[in-house]
C-alpha cells in the first residue's frame, strides 16, 4: 500500500501566511503540519512510498523539506510530485491530482491511502488502515455533534454495518452529525474509477465529491475517529492546533 498526501492547494483563506509558504509546511507545535502526518504514518504496516502532490510554486520547498526529513527517517520513502499548476486559477483540484499521481506513477496495482495535507490526527493512522484494508473503500468519519456546523462538511449517514447510505458535500439541510474526514482508503479495484469519474466531466476539486459519486457504485465503509481531528482551514484553527500539539 502506498500513501498520497494532497498538498497542491494555495490556501488563499490563510493569506498572507500562505502567500509564500504552503499550508502543510506551516508549523504547529514546533514542526510543520506535514511532519506530524509523516510521523503518524511511520507505524502503518506495509507502507510503501509516500507521495506528496504539490504545485509548481511550492514543489522546491517540499523537496527541500523531504530531503531533510528523509535524512532523519531513512526507512521512509518520500516522493514529491509537481502537478504543474502555478496559481489557484489553474489548479487541477484534489481529484485531478489523485488521478495525475495514479497515472504518472503507475500506482493502480496497489492499494492507496489518501490524506489531506492540512489535517491532523491524534489517533494512530494504523488504526484506520487496519480497519480499512479488507474493504473496497473506506473513509474516516468524525461525529461533530452539531447539525448547523455540518453545513461546511461532507455529511454521511450509515447503515448498521457502517456502510455509507447517503453522502452529501456541504448540505444545506444536514441529515446527520457524521462528517467525512479527508482520510481515505481505496483498494486497487477502485483506483481506475478516478479516471472514469473525471472522463464523465465531474468536478475535479474537493475529494469528497468522488466519494459522493462512488458510494452509489461501490460499498464504502466508514471508520469513526475517536481521537481529536483538526482540519486547518483558518487562522483560528491553525492557532488552536498550535496550542494542542505544542503539548504533545
Amino acid at each position: 500500500m502506498n500513501a498520497l498526501i494532497l498538498a497542491a492547494g494555495y490556501a488563499t483563506r490563510l493569506y498572507p501566511l500562505t502567500l509564500n509558504k504552503a499550508k502543510p509546511l506551516l508549523e504547529v507545535g514546533g514542526k510543520p503540519i506535514i511532519e506530524w502526518l509523516l510521523d503518524n504514518l511511520a507505524d502503518v504496516p506495509g507502507l510503501g512510498t509516500v507521495y506528496i502532490v504539490t504545485n509548481a510554486k511550492f514543489a522546491s520547498d517540499f523537496q527541500n523539506w523531504a530531503n531533510a526529513y528523509q535524512g532523519q527517517h531513512p526507512k521512509m520513502t518520500i516522493k514529491i510530485i509537481n502537478d504543474g499548476s502555478k496559481s489557484d486559477d489553474d489548479k487541477l483540484g484534489a481529484i485531478g491530482d489523485i488521478n495525475l499521481v495514479l497515472m504518472r506513477e503507475n500506482l493502480s496495482n496497489e492499494d492507496l491511502l489518501v490524506i489531506a495535507g492540512d489535517n491532523l490526527f491524534q489517533q494512530p493512522l494504523r488504526d484506520f488502515v487496519n480497519a480499512a484494508k479488507h474493504s473496497a473503500a473506506t473513509v474516516a468519519v468524525h461525529n461533530v455533534g452539531n447539525l448547523e456546523a455540518m453545513k461546511k462538511y461532507g455529511t454521511v449517514t450509515v447503515d448498521k454495518n457502517g456502510v455509507i447510505t447517503n453522502f452529501e458535500e456541504k448540505p444545506e439541510k444536514p441529515k446527520s452529525t457524521l462528517a467525512a474526514v479527508a482520510l481515505y482508503y481505496y483498494s486497487r479495484e477502485v483506483l481506475p474509477l478516478f479516471t472514469t469519474y473525471l472522463a464523465a466531466g465531474n468536478n475535479p476539486d474537493q475529494p469528497g465529491l468522488f466519494l459522493q459519486w462512488l458510494y452509489t457504485r461501490k460499498p464504502v465503509n466508514t471508520f469513526e475517529i475517536k481521537g481529536r481531528w483538526l482540519d486547518i482551514g483558518s487562522k483560528e484553527t491553525l492557532e488552536n492546533a498550535d496550542k494542542i500539539f505544542a503539548k504533545l
